[in-house]
């Protein structure tokens, strides 16, 4: 997976930051979203971006992912892709928000954060055809 978060970072242009990755199970992954969004459930990816758009410092760290194995493993089998697979489209999908893609901002947004996504899957996982998160 680090190698893979290289080459997306690489492909976004952000090859001079770094990136945080941690894998939890579900009942840490529900603290957590508990924690800092105020939602008591789990989910299968958050991104925390360590910078706040105010700050005129560029830390070197983009930020943290954390993916949930728990929910990884139960998608990728309802999707009928690999683990290895699944996590590839978390980790594009936790990465693009780092750098500062929303889907949830409209619909333009979700398309563009769509096919960005397609292009870096297409890079960690040639030959898959993997969709969209």
């Amino acid at each position: 997976m680090l190698e893979k978060g290289k080459v997306i970072l690489n492909a976004l242009a952000l090859n001079d930051r770094e990136l945080s990755l941690s894998f939890v199970d579900d009942a840490e992954m529900r603290e957590i979203n508990h924690q800092y969004r105020g939602k008591d459930a789990t989910t299968n990816v958050l991104s925390f971006a360590m910078d706040d758009g105010d700050s005129p410092f560029v830390s070197p760290l983009l930020g943290d992912v954390i993916i949930s194995c728990d929910t990884a493993v139960r998608e990728a089998d309802e999707r009928g892709v690999t683990l290895d697979q699944r996590y590839s489209q978390l980790l594009v999908h936790g990465i693009l928000h780092l750098a500062g893609y929303d889907h949830e901002l409209g619909d333009e947004e979700e398309a563009t954060m769509a096919d960005k996504s397609r292009e870096l899957l297409g890079l960690i996982e040639p030959g898959a055809g993997l969709d969209y998160f």
